[in-house]
């Protein structure tokens, strides 16, 4: 039988688990910096999107939807044995682990989250998003690992990330499946953004925020506004994790010892 789950490692640590998901184009690699910091008070678990890294490329589309991740990632717990847990995403793993909290609220200690505007588009960037997914996907599967490689988020252009978490990142993304990256471009990503709905969640959320990513200040704003959330200032871009890990791990700790 052909494995279509999401691959996932759990790290030694103290405390309770911690799910980390990583953004499009990257992989596992990103919590380099984190998983010493992390592990002194929780358990980190890694996992890695459908056509990133160790992950298979599944034909089947429901899998990509954030509903579909929704499941695996619940599948991850049950398989833990935990009841509740905290999730943290990065970008595009951010939108993903947001869906998650929003429909399965009773099994989530706490979300944290990085800079996303796929979590927090608004209406009119969600249309663009579904009007072009069709011929992204398109060019992407005719394109091959030519077409995934010239994409603007392409690790290879990182410019303000740690040159090794660069290079693991570069590494891992030579495994990146175009299959996969088309289906991400198609089912994930229109679907991803959860702004409407977080203005209802019941469970606490931290963004942690890279303060110098400038496009991303009006949702950082927004995110100031919501019930049960609060934002913390890194001194980071877009690679809040990797720019700052000091900062990011000190706001994760922070933020797992109140709840």
């Amino acid at each position: 039988m052909i494995r279509e789950d999401p691959y996932w490692e759990i790290y030694s640590g103290n405390g309770p688990y911690l799910l980390l998901v990583h953004g499009f184009l990257s992989s596992g690699a990103q919590w380099q910096p984190n998983l010493d910091a992390l592990s002194k008070f929780c358990r980190p678990i890694v996992m890695e999107l459908y056509g990133h890294g160790r992950s298979p490329s599944p034909t089947d589309d429901a899998r990509y939807r954030p509903a579909g991740y929704a499941q695996a990632i619940d599948e991850i717990r049950e398989r833990l044995g935990v009841e509740r847990w905290f999730v943290c995403g990065y970008s595009l793993g951010a939108a993903i682990t947001a869906n998650y909290t929003l429909s399965h609220p009773e099994h989530v200690r706490g979300h944290i989250m990085t800079n996303s505007t796929s979590a927090f588009a608004e209406p009119a960037m969600v249309d663009q998003w579904r009007a072009t997914a069709e011929q992204t996907a398109t060019s992407i599967r005719q394109g091959g690992k030519a077409a995934v490689d010239k994409i603007a988020v392409h690790p290879k252009n990182a410019k303000r990330l740690p040159e090794s978490v660069k290079q693991a990142l570069v590494e891992d993304a030579r495994i990146l499946n175009p299959e996969g990256i088309a289906r991400t471009m198609q089912f994930t990503l229109p679907e991803a953004s959860v702004r409407s709905r977080l203005t209802s969640s019941s469970v606490p959320g931290r963004l942690i925020c890279g303060r110098f990513e400038e496009r991303f200040r009006d949702h950082r704003n927004f995110a100031e506004t919501l019930a049960n959330f609060d934002v913390v200032d890194v001194d980071a871009g877009h690679g809040v994790n990797m720019e700052d890990d000091d900062g990011f791990n000190r706001a994760v700790e922070e933020f797992i010892a109140g709840h």
